[in-house]
């Protein structure tokens, strides 16, 4: 009884799209729209679906309902939808980010020095166990391996601790990092 009221819809969708369309727009926007929170965005969606159904009505082998199968395009839509608006935001705020900090960029140092102090001042903040590790890896220029034997540690330690020095004073310098990677390249 199902497959026979499965090719009675597959016939409705080749046969009566129009209708099929006035019939259930409605509930598959209202379902969008619970997801997708805009009119525009939660129309585009269906209308994407209903493109989908009319384009492939030819060679559709729907296995359910179609009432099921139009609720699965919608919600797979709308997930695509959703994962494509996460990423953008997430691009927009690193934007923004680097909108500020370059707003805030100050190029009036005036000498190296300056600059150094800058540096030193973002590494004395970093806790005792990660400066001593980031000191000898970055300005003393120690392999891990040399660092750990050292400072008594394993090589796992040492790598942890870079990580959490190079995450701090990223965040330290975030207004002056353009600027900083510009000087360490030129010189």
């Amino acid at each position: 009884m199902q497959v026979e009221n499965t090719d009675i819809l597959l016939k409705d969708v080749r046969n009566n799209f129009d209708k099929i369309y006035v019939l259930y727009y409605s509930r598959m926007f209202r379902f969008a729209k619970e997801y997708v929170l805009f009119d525009e965005d939660a129309e585009n969606i269906v209308q994407d679906v209903f493109l989908l159904l009319w384009e492939k009505r030819e060679v559709l082998d729907i296995q359910i309902s179609l009432v099921s199968y139009l609720f699965a395009l919608v919600k797979n839509k709308s997930l695509d939808y959703l994962r494509h608006k996460v990423i953008a935001d997430e691009y927009k705020q690193e934007l923004s980010a680097k909108l500020t900090a370059l707003e805030l960029l100050n190029y009036s140092f005036t000498s190296d020095e300056e600059i150094e102090q800058i540096l030193m001042t973002a590494i004395n903040k970093l806790p005792e166990r990660c400066r001593q590790v980031f000191l000898k890896s970055r300005i003393e220029g120690k392999k891990n391996r040399e660092i750990a034997n050292e400072l008594n540690l394993t090589v796992s330690t040492v790598e942890n601790q870079m990580t959490i020095a190079l995450r701090k004073l990223r965040v330290e310098l975030k207004d002056y990092l353009p600027l900083l990677l510009f000087l360490l390249d030129v010189k």
